[in-house]
Order: C-alpha cells, then structure tokens, then sequence
C-alpha cells in the first residue's frame, strides 16, 4: 500500500462545480484537502481555435494508493469533456502534515 502524499491538479469553469467536486472527493476519504483556487484565466487550444475563459483550481491533496480512486471519480464527477488530471509527486512533505494526509485520505481509516 502507498501511502506517498500526492497532489493531483485539475480546474473547472465556475465555483459550484469546485465545491461539488472538492465535496464529493472529500467526503469519499478520496481526498484530504481540496484547495479552490478563484479568478484564474486560462488561454488554451480547443478543437482547433485559441479559446479564453475564467477557471477555478482544485489542488487535491491524496496519496498514491487512492489515485486510480481518485481519477475515476473525478472523470465522472467532472463537466469537462476532457478533464485535466495532472499528478504531482512531491519531493518533501512535512512529517505531521504528511501523516494528517494518510490518515485522512485512508478509505479505512
């Protein structure tokens, strides 16, 4: 079982679907913490044209044993056609932030 803390980034297009989302991960133990980071603009490439919209970023706070979980979930919880769903190994992680995230992303804890 791996218990490395891991950070997973995706973003979405407006606030409820953030909450929603951090909500839904949280209270499946699929997540410790979900940040909701407001008022990003994103400038992207979609289905041939150069598009800009406001997004919301979730910063999910895991750990490795949960991220198949996790992916699953998000893909079904999110709106987008194509999610992102972009997994940060940290290299550190302070010992009592680390061991509040195993025990609260552990589904039987």
């Amino acid at each position: 079982m791996s218990y490395l803390p891991i950070i997973v980034m995706t973003t979405v297009g407006t606030v409820e679907d953030a909450r929603r989302i951090a909500s839904e991960l949280i209270e499946n133990r699929l997540a410790a913490c979900v940040n909701i980071i407001d008022g990003v603009t994103s400038l992207y490439r979609w289905q041939g044209k150069v598009m800009e919209d406001r997004e919301w970023i979730l910063l999910i706070k895991s750990i490795a044993s949960r991220q198949d979980e996790l992916k699953e979930a998000l893909y079904s919880l999110h709106p987008y056609e194509v999610p992102e769903f972009v997994v940060i190994d940290p290299s550190f992680v302070a010992s009592p932030y680390r061991e509040w995230l195993v025990t609260a992303s552990k589904e039987d804890a």
